[in-house]
């Protein structure tokens, strides 16, 4: 893999090569404990400004796009969850870092689980946030949910596609990343790949409703992290907050900020 980039004030930022794409990534730099942000399934990394802000300049802090999010960052033949994993091993490798905490929200928490796991010597710590709970929510008429909604956003997305806000993938991409999701997180596959993280995991955990869920949907899925925490003393719930999922980087980061800041003490 290549990097490609300029520093300006202490901050990098730049493309990194990987595979068939390039993702463009962001570090601050410095001396401090690294961090590497992992996002929303669809989102961006500006998701983050509040958090990192919160814990300034004492800190390493490093963010990137994903295949076919944000502006920058390339398209690719392969969105697949594992392309995801991979990516996070790319942009740690081209800046040179060995451990780093990982948080993850929402897609990116489950992320940052499989990652925490498979990696335990490169892993200071897992902060996930409002995702990677072990729940068994897709079935049939959720994935013909998750279908319908998608084809009625393609209406939408390619007006905001330039701006960054929506990802590049397709109608039918976005859903199956979706679809994937739903599998990988069942009981029987991420319950798990929880069960086996010897790294500490603080989990930060929003309330109310998510994007496409109905009524309790939502409080039900998150019950799925009780049993993982019984079975396994490195899991702790590190916060249960007010704001709902889609809200919980913007208004509830001094939560995530105090977790990140546990374990990398």
């Amino acid at each position: 893999m290549t990097a490609q980039g300029t520093t300006r004030n202490g901050v990098w930022s730049g493309m990194v090569a990987v595979e068939d794409t390039a993702l463009a990534v962001t570090d601050t730099g410095g001396d401090g404990v690294p961090v590497v942000y992992l996002n929303g399934q669809f989102a961006t990394q500006g998701y983050w400004k509040k958090t990192i802000a919160e814990l300034g300049g004492g800190f390493r802090h490093i963010t990137f796009d994903e295949r076919g999010r944000g502006r920058k960052s390339g398209t690719s033949a392969d969105y697949s969850f594992e392309a995801a994993v991979r990516d996070v091993d790319a942009v740690l490798a081209a800046r040179g870092v060995e451990r780093a905490v990982v948080v993850g929200w929402s897609y990116g928490a489950v992320v940052g689980a499989h990652w925490a796991r498979r990696n335990p010597e490169r892993t200071i710590g897992a902060v996930l946030v409002d995702g990677a709970f072990p729940y068994d929510w897709l079935d049939d008429a959720m994935e013909k949910r998750i279908r319908t909604l998608f084809r009625r956003l393609n209406l939408v997305m390619p007006l905001l596609r330039p701006t960054g806000l929506t990802p590049r993938l397709s109608a039918a991409e976005q859903a199956e990343s979706n679809i994937e999701l739903g599998k990988l997180s069942r009981e029987s596959e991420l319950g798990p790949v929880l069960d086996a993280i010897t790294v500490p995991v603080r989990y930060v955990v929003a309330s109310g409703t998510s994007f496409g869920s109905k009524q309790d949907e939502q409080e039900k899925i998150r019950k799925g992290l009780d049993s993982a925490i019984a079975r396994n003393e490195n899991i702790r719930l590190g916060a249960k907050v007010a704001s709902n999922h889609g809200a919980i980087l913007r208004k509830d980061f001094r939560a995530i900020a105090d977790s990140v800041r546990e374990l990398a003490q």
